[in-house]
Formats: structure tokens, C-alpha cells, sequence
């Protein structure tokens, strides 16, 4: 049997442990690697990589594996990982602050489509103080349309997708789930300041 031999650069691999904990809050090297939260995970089969394995890949200073995979695409924040978890460490936690650092790297997200619907759920939340699916559905499209144009999709994928999003929004409304009413919260000052702090929102 053949072992193979990691490479690690100790001082890479502390930086992004420190980056990675500073934004997600969670602590990463309380994880001992005993596979729970792989034993749950609900999409660890489809992209073939686990909260577990996710965790080691920063633990040993490998950025930009952290920053592309599909398990920070693709999971689902059911917070199954953490209920699991000895040591209670939210992966999804630590998957948003990879979209996040991968987003300030100009890293291209393996999933375009995600990561519009995450862009435009936060900014239309910064204009209401809550989401209005027109607004943020409208928004949606906009940028999927502009992606698809851009990268030479045609315009029979673009009506395409507009089509089954057409459908999409017929089925909320007669079940009640889209409302054309644009409801503000009190004190949207405060949310938007929120949003600045955050650099997610208008003049973030």
C-alpha cells in the first residue's frame, strides 16, 4: 500500500483558518474529523465533497479548494452538520463566508444561477426591509438573462427560461405566494445601515 504526503504551508493554512473562522463564527479546530456531519449531509453524495472534507481542505491552507467546490454551491443550510456536530460547528455558516470571500476574490461561482438568487435576495431585502417576490424574481431573471446573452446562450435559452419562470409565477399566484404589494418595514433606515456594515447593500 502507497501513502501519499500532504503539503502544507503552515502559514497560509492559519490565515485562512483565522479568515474563515473571523467571518463564519464557527470554530473550525474544534473539528476532529469524526464524520458526522458526512453521515447527514444531504448533498455530500452529489458533490462529492462533505462538510468534513470541506473543513480539512482550509484546516491545510488549500484556498482555492475551499473557495470552488460544489458543496459550498449546493448545500442547502438545513444545519443537519451542526445538530450533529459534537462541537455544534454550522458548516453552512462557513459555506456562506466562502461565497462570500470567493465573491471578493472575483472567483467565478461554479453555480452562476446561485449565486444571482443569493445577490438579489439580499438586495431586495435592502430595499424593503423583506423580499417582494416581484421585485426580486424581476431582478432574478434580469441578471440570469444578461449572463446567458453574455456568454452566447441565444435567445432561445433566454425565452426559454423566462417561459418556466413565467409558469413558476402563475403557480404562486393562485396560491397566494406572490404579492405585488411593495410592504416596507418601519425602520428600514436601520436595515440599510446594517447592509452598509455588512458591504451588502446600497453604498456597501
Amino acid at each position: 500500500m502507497s501513502l501519499s504526503v500532504v503539503q502544507v504551508d503552515y502559514k497560509l493554512s492559519r490565515s485562512l483558518i483565522r479568515e474563515v473562522m473571523d467571518r463564519s463564527g464557527q470554530n473550525l479546530l474544534a473539528c476532529y474529523q469524526c464524520r458526522r456531519c458526512a453521515a447527514g449531509c444531504p448533498v455530500g453524495d452529489e458533490t462529492g465533497v462533505t462538510p468534513d472534507r470541506l473543513i480539512r481542505t482550509i484546516i491545510f491552507g488549500d484556498r482555492e479548494k475551499a473557495l470552488s467546490n460544489l458543496l459550498v454551491w449546493k448545500c442547502v443550510a438545513c444545519y443537519t452538520c451542526g445538530s450533529r456536530c459534537p462541537n455544534n460547528i454550522q458548516t453552512a455558516r462557513i459555506n456562506e463566508a466562502l461565497k462570500e470571500m470567493g465573491k471578493e476574490d472575483h472567483v467565478e461561482p461554479l453555480l452562476p444561477a446561485v449565486a444571482a438568487f443569493h445577490d438579489n435576495f439580499m438586495r431586495s431585502a435592502s430595499h424593503f426591509g423583506r423580499i417582494n417576490e416581484i421585485e426580486f424574481m424581476g431582478l432574478y431573471e434580469l441578471q440570469n438573462t444578461k449572463r446567458e446573452i453574455k456568454k452566447g446562450g441565444g435567445w432561445k435559452v433566454v425565452a426559454g427560461a423566462l417561459k418556466s419562470s413565467a409558469r413558476l409565477a402563475v403557480s404562486m399566484m393562485k396560491k397566494k405566494r406572490l404579492h405585488f404589494r411593495l410592504n416596507r418595514i418601519r425602520n428600514l433606515s436601520e436595515i440599510k445601515r446594517l447592509f452598509r456594515k455588512a458591504g451588502n447593500g446600497p453604498g456597501g
